[in-house]
């Protein structure tokens, strides 16, 4: 038994509305009323304006007396403007073992508060090998002295967690990190 095709989720406009009658709302929000397609669509075409179902699954169905060009116009741009208003989140990795040498720690260090300066997550792992795994408190402390270290620029997420061989802690920038960096990049700029 053939079910059909996919629904379409286009709205219909003008001539492929086909219901008997709809619900007419006016181009400036006013009820008109439930009025015969024909003479929706009648006024439509006097108004110089399209006939717009905007409410498909109400009986009858809902429709707008609209431009449907400007109309489709103002909704790309709010759907633009909602995308760049979104916040993307980035996770960094950081990966480190339980001996490190304090000159490689502070170069991690340096690349963890690089990361939490632009605004990014960072998840810091601790790989642990062989003998290392019977002690997981070393790198219980050493990712406690990095969330000690990086604390004007971050705070803990989620705590240090043991994940089989690794130990795994995230660290998120402050709110207001970005527009501080930025702020004293500024006003070092400025002095030069």
């Amino acid at each position: 038994m053939d079910q059909g095709g996919p629904i379409s989720s286009e709205t219909r406009i003008n001539e492929r509305i086909r219901v008997p009658e709809v619900r007419l709302v006016g181009p400036n929000g006013e009820q008109v009323g439930i009025v015969r397609i024909e003479d929706a669509l009648r006024l439509a075409q006097e108004a110089d304006l399209d006939l717009v179902e905007v409410a498909p699954q109400a009986r009858p169905p809902v429709a707008k007396l609209m431009d449907y060009g400007k109309f489709k116009y103002e909704s790309a741009q709010k759907a633009r403007e909602s995308r760049r208003n979104q916040q993307l989140t980035v996770i960094k990795e950081q990966k480190l073992r339980p001996k490190i040498d304090p000159h490689d720690y502070a170069t991690k260090k340096g690349h963890v508060s690089r990361f939490l300066e632009a605004g990014n997550k960072v998840k810091v792992t601790i790989m642990f090998r062989g003998r290392e795994q019977s002690r997981p408190e070393l790198g219980f402390r050493l990712l406690q002295r990095l969330a000690d270290d990086v604390s004007e620029l971050g705070f803990v997420e989620s705590k240090p967690k043991q994940d089989g061989r690794n130990m795994i802690m995230v660290l998120a920038p402050h709110k207001n990190a970005k527009a501080k960096s930025k702020a004293t990049k500024d006003a070092d700029s400025d002095e030069s």
